[in-house]
């Protein structure tokens, strides 16, 4: 008798790796576009972004939308890269970074508060619990006494991480079945589209661009964009919103750490403190911690797991 070879399953570890490569991505985004992009155009930045990406991932996918999935992709380009991109550059300029990128780690709680009602998830302890130990460490790792707090600033970062968390989370469940490149270019080509008329009315003409900045935009269009949304939607795709939501907890703690190694920073201890508060908050959401905490949890006595005989219904 011929024995079976069944190929091993891609495990959960597997698909938190492949996720984890998108907030590596777009932490470094920050430090290539202080040293290499435009400062002054930041929407042309995004297009120059968004669009590239979008035409390559579609050039390698070769497939269009259809049916329904045409105004999907443009409400989900819309949420997750067209208007994020504008609300973040609103965010930037109003806030410090530090304070704007607080504001965005609250995403794991908001995408597992929001992935319960509209995909059925419901929110598990460990999960919850590396949520809150994961946000505590960016407080304490980028919060320090920052002045000039603008509302409106804040307002426009916490509207960036709704809009971006409520888009991932339809992400989900609108397209279930769609190759994963062709819907990380469609939303890639929405979203740089719906931005090109923004873009003109606040910036005018686009900027000159000398090699630096080419090579800039190459490596944040291939890169921190192409590969990393293709990685971020694979990962939502086999994994929960809510873990999926603390493995993006990296992109802050990806720019601390190209600070300290590249750009010459100092890591200061709170700042250590922070890094292994992120770091026990994402191990904690894992698929496996949690299978590990059910399997420890301690059983009910043997008198409340008895079943009770159903009662012999009487007469009237």
């Amino acid at each position: 008798m011929e024995a079976t070879v069944v190929a091993p399953a891609t495990t959960p570890a597997r698909w938190s790796l492949v996720t984890a490569v998108a907030p590596i991505a777009w932490g470094t985004t920050y430090f290539v576009t202080q040293r290499y992009l435009p400062a002054d155009h930041p929407l042309y930045g995004a297009v120059f972004r968004a669009l590239p990406a979008g035409i390559v991932l579609l050039a390698l996918s070769r497939r269009r939308p259809h049916g329904a999935l045409w105004w999907k992709a443009l409400v989900l380009g819309t949420l997750n890269m067209g208007a994020f991109f504008a609300l973040v550059y609103v965010a930037a300029q109003l806030l410090p970074t530090s304070i704007a990128s607080t504001v965005m780690a609250t995403a794991p709680v908001m995408m597992m508060v929001l992935a319960w009602p509209l995909l059925a998830e419901r929110p598990h302890v460990m999960p919850a619990v590396g949520a809150g130990v994961g946000i505590a460490g960016v407080c304490v790792m980028l919060l320090t006494n920052a002045t000039g707090i603008d509302p409106l600033g804040v307002l426009a970062s916490v509207a960036a991480m709704t809009m971006s968390s409520v888009g991932y989370i339809l992400t989900k469940k609108w397209c279930p079945d769609v190759d994963v490149l062709a819907l990380t270019s469609w939303q890639l080509i929405a979203g740089g589209a719906v931005l090109v008329p923004v873009a003109i009315a606040v910036e005018g003409a686009p900027p000159a661009l000398d090699g630096g900045a080419v090579l800039g935009f190459a490596y944040v269009s291939g890169v921190a964009t192409a590969l990393a949304f293709t990685a971020w939607f694979a990962g939502l795709r086999h994994l929960s919103a809510g873990t999926v939501g603390l493995i993006g907890l990296l992109n802050p703690v990806t720019g601390v750490l190209l600070g300290t190694l590249v750009a010459g920073d100092t890591l200061t201890a709170r700042q250590g403190v922070g890094l292994v508060l992120v770091f026990l908050g994402i191990v904690l959401g894992q698929p496996g911690v949690t299978r590990a905490a059910r399997a420890v949890r301690p059983r009910p006595p043997l008198s409340a797991r008895r079943t009770r005989r159903p009662r012999t219904p009487t007469a009237p």
